[in-house]
């Protein structure tokens, strides 16, 4: 077994005082409000950048790109920050993320625009995934609760700012300020996290898996446009379609490419064995199920909106936030009271009930129902999901090995965003579909038939326009059409939650991440003793909850090495 050189004399180990682990969190506050405020301003941005660059039939790709480049680097994140430290692949992340929205802001067309924002999703990826294995780095399992407090209410103000900043700065100095914006905020917060982010970094004699990372980005790419094809490609899902029938077999090859290739590689990218831990396998089947269901829901309610009551795309966003109202209370709640009892099992399960409850709620949609019934309804929606999705990301945080931390984080959301395309794109064709019949009958009395271009014709001003009966028939069409689709969510939703049941019992672990793995010590007092801390870790051929340890040379076992050497 090779042993790296002992801890250097001149790198002493972080001592996480209550004041670092604010100063730490809050440069990962700064930089996740940057990104999530993106994400709201920019959606409310969409329609008039789109009309200005002259790119309508490009649209998809716009969306598209961002969610390709934030799924291929969630892994990449992952297991770079688990070889080499997080501090530097954080920086690089808020870096990315601030270029791209001066190149987004400077586009002149849709391609430009495109690439901007796929270089924006791979930093996205980055601050979203580092910022929860940072905390797990520096905050216990058990204290990690309240910290989601924090972080809930970041999203909530995020979503109440974003529509709101969208249009105005839409309507007022123009869309490029959308992108623009982001640069003294993401100077500020590359700024904060320089120097409050001080975390161990680190060099590895482990190979980087190539194989692995090109078989998953070609696997990824294939799944994300296969899903994603109804809105790429002018023919919808036309199987005659070469193209598309080369593409489904290209991404099945490269998904059995990469679980070959990962099962023999030394340092895998997302390694196999993380199945055979059941709290891993059973969050990450949550999380895609859960992904699955709750993307689709949010993709075509705002749509219903704005037909429904005439919102623009500012107001359609604002009857969004009960949905957000509700997930930031649960996350808040749950947080609180699993800091507090220890357990977290109970979450989940409560949560997924209250989002199957919401969706068949949500299946008794109509063109003339209450504002207020409708805000009900997806404050549950949201509420459910406030109590799953912090809850499960801690249980999968608390059952892994604490040197892979960043893999197994990273791994559970891969798998919660390939939910997200796959749900969304079947939901979409499944709402699409009923929406063409039966706006095909509404506009059958119609003098001349059909609007031209059927239900891609017709904008929310059209329909407030449109006379009686057919103001009240697309209306009704599009309730009609969004309804029954709830349908089939409940039993995916159910699936998640009889998997739920399932999910282990693990007690909270009371030491943080770092101090786990030998970089820090919690208690000043401890600071240069080093022999309370191998209890934190496991023993040599010792197995945690997460199954086998490390290789004999992995990262693990060479900085359980370091410890016990220095």
């Amino acid at each position: 077994m090779s042993h790296a050189a002992p801890v250097a004399p001149d790198k002493p180990l972080v001592v996480l005082t209550q004041r670092t682990v604010w100063l730490i969190f809050g440069a990962l506050m700064a930089s996740m409000f940057l990104s999530s405020l993106d994400q709201t301003i920019v959606g409310t941005a969409m329609p008039t950048i789109v009309g200005e660059l002259n790119g309508v039939e490009h649209q998809g790709w716009v969306i598209t790109a961002y969610i390709l480049a934030v799924a291929i680097g969630m892994p990449l994140y992952g297991k770079f920050g688990d070889l080499y430290g997080r501090r530097w692949p954080f920086l690089v992340a808020i870096g990315l993320f601030t270029l791209a929205s001066a190149g987004a802001g400077f586009a002149q067309n849709m391609p430009e625009l495109v690439i901007w924002r796929a270089v924006q999703g791979l930093g996205g990826g980055g601050l979203m995934i580092l910022s929860q294995s940072i905390i797990a780095d520096i905050v216990p399992a058990s204290e990690r609760g309240k910290y989601m407090g924090p972080l809930g209410a970041l999203f909530g103000i995020s979503a109440v700012l974003g529509p709101l900043l969208g249009g105005w700065l839409t309507e007022g100095p123009g869309w490029r300020w959308t992108f623009w914006l982001n640069i003294p905020v993401g100077i500020a917060a590359f700024a904060i996290a320089w120097f409050a982010l001080k975390l161990p970094s680190h060099r590895s004699s482990r190979p980087v898996d190539w194989a692995g990372i090109v078989t998953m980005a070609v696997a990824t790419t294939g799944i994300v446009m296969v899903t994603s094809w109804e809105s790429l490609s002018s023919g919808g899902y036309d199987w005659s379609n070469w193209r598309l029938s080369g593409l489904v077999v290209l991404t099945l090859a490269a998904v059995a490419a990469f679980v070959l290739v990962e099962t023999r590689a030394k340092e895998p990218l997302i390694p196999l064995r993380l199945f055979k831990n059941r709290t891993f396998t059973i969050t990450t089947l949550i999380g895609l199920v859960l992904g699955m269901g709750m993307f689709s829901a949010m993709a075509m309610i705002p749509t219903f909106l704005q037909m429904s009551t005439g919102a623009g795309v500012t107001e359609s966003g604002w009857l969004m936030l009960p949905m957000m109202a509700g997930m930031m209370l649960t996350s808040i709640v749950s947080g609180i009271a699993i800091s507090k009892t220890g357990k977290y099992k109970a979450y989940p399960v409560a949560g997924l009930i209250v989002v199957i409850l919401a969706m068949v709620w949500l299946t008794t949609l109509s063109g003339d129902m209450s504002m207020w019934t409708f805000g009900a309804m997806i404050f549950t929606l949201g509420a459910g999901m406030g109590l799953v999705m912090q809850t499960v990301v801690l249980a999968v945080q608390n059952a892994v090995d604490p040197h892979e931390l960043g893999t197994a984080t990273s791994a559970n959301n891969f798998f919660r965003e390939i939910g997200a395309a796959v749900g969304s794109a079947l939901f979409t064709t499944i709402f699409t579909t009923r929406l063409t019949d039966n706006l095909t009958e509404v506009f059958a009395g119609m003098p001349g038939g059909a609007t031209a271009g059927g239900e891609s014709s017709l904008t929310p001003a059209a329909v407030q326009q449109l006379p009686e009966p057919f103001k009240s028939g697309v209306i009704d069409a599009y309730a009609d059409s969004l309804a029954p689709s709830f349908w089939y969510l409940v039993p995916l939703v159910g699936v998640g939650l009889v998997l739920a049941l399932f999910l282990p019992v693990i007690k909270l672990s009371d030491v943080a991440g770092m101090v786990a793995r030998g970089e820090a010590v919690a208690d000043p007092a401890k600071a240069g003793a080093l022999d309370a801390v191998p209890e934190a870790v496991p023993s040599e051929g010792e197995e945690d909850v997460a199954g086998p340890a490390s290789d004999d040379d992995g990262p693990g076992t060479r900085e359980r090495a370091d410890i016990v050497g220095s």
